[in-house]
């Protein structure tokens, strides 16, 4: 008898990630079942998306700049919560000179803005290992499902 789950090496930085992941999306699944109308569809992606980058971030820990930056907006963002949040209706501010390739790196890269250019680049290489192994996980996930 063939069982559905996957074992995972649980000692991997990989494998926490997704089993926090995986975690993360059980329990939106638990809140509300069933048909969705087309705004609970958008909240519930943003939902996925804020898990996924929560997963990755506290696998990493604090030991990393563009992780203590997710985990920082990830929490500042769950303690406005129920409020609104106020949006800036007016037309966005062009900037007053042309950006270099460092700080458009910096625009990319979570707490990118704090860092000289040889940590900013480290970090940018780190941050990208880990998106790249994110989107591996999701594949992953998305495969075992379709095969159900």
């Amino acid at each position: 008898m063939t069982s559905n789950r996957v074992f995972f090496n649980t000692s991997s930085r990989k494998a926490r990630c997704a089993r926090r992941f995986l975690q993360s999306l059980l329990r939106i699944r638990q809140r509300r079942p069933g048909s969705l109308s087309s705004e609970e569809v958008r909240q519930r992606s943003r939902r996925i998306k804020m898990a996924a980058y929560s997963s990755m971030a506290c696998t990493v820990g604090s030991r990393r700049a563009w992780s203590r930056a997710i985990i920082f907006r990830l929490q500042s963002r769950a303690g406005r919560h129920g409020r609104m949040r106020r949006r800036c209706l007016g037309v966005k501010k062009k900037p007053s000179r042309e950006m270099s390739q460092a700080d458009r790196l910096r625009d990319l890269v979570p707490g990118g803005e704090a860092l000289d250019f040889c940590n900013l680049l480290e970090e940018t290489a780190h941050y990208i290992k880990c998106l790249s192994s994110q989107v591996e996980i999701m594949k992953s996930i998305a495969d075992i499902y379709c095969r159900s």
